[in-house]
């Protein structure tokens, strides 16, 4: 568990390499195995983006670390066509 507490409606999550956790909530899973931004530090629960192999929130955050990454990539949802 991440944060201790041992509760009955506890579940696991097995990860491609293998490895399982268990934890009381989805906050609690999120804080141990979703990947963070390289760029901002933030929890990556989306989508995101990956250039390169590297991981970003968003196409922003790609786009502000440099490098010429995440020039091509747009954040599309909800975003006005013209």
């Amino acid at each position: 568990m991440v944060c201790g507490n041992d509760y009955w409606m506890s579940f696991e999550v097995r990860t491609v390499s293998g490895d399982t956790y268990t934890f009381d909530s989805i906050e609690c899973a999120a804080q141990k195995i979703a990947p963070s931004c390289e760029h901002c530090g933030c929890r990556i629960l989306g989508h995101g983006a990956e250039v390169e192999g590297r991981f970003f929130c968003c196409a922003h955050c790609a786009r502000e670390s440099g490098s010429g990454l995440g020039a091509e990539i747009r954040d599309t949802v909800g975003a006005h066509p013209g």
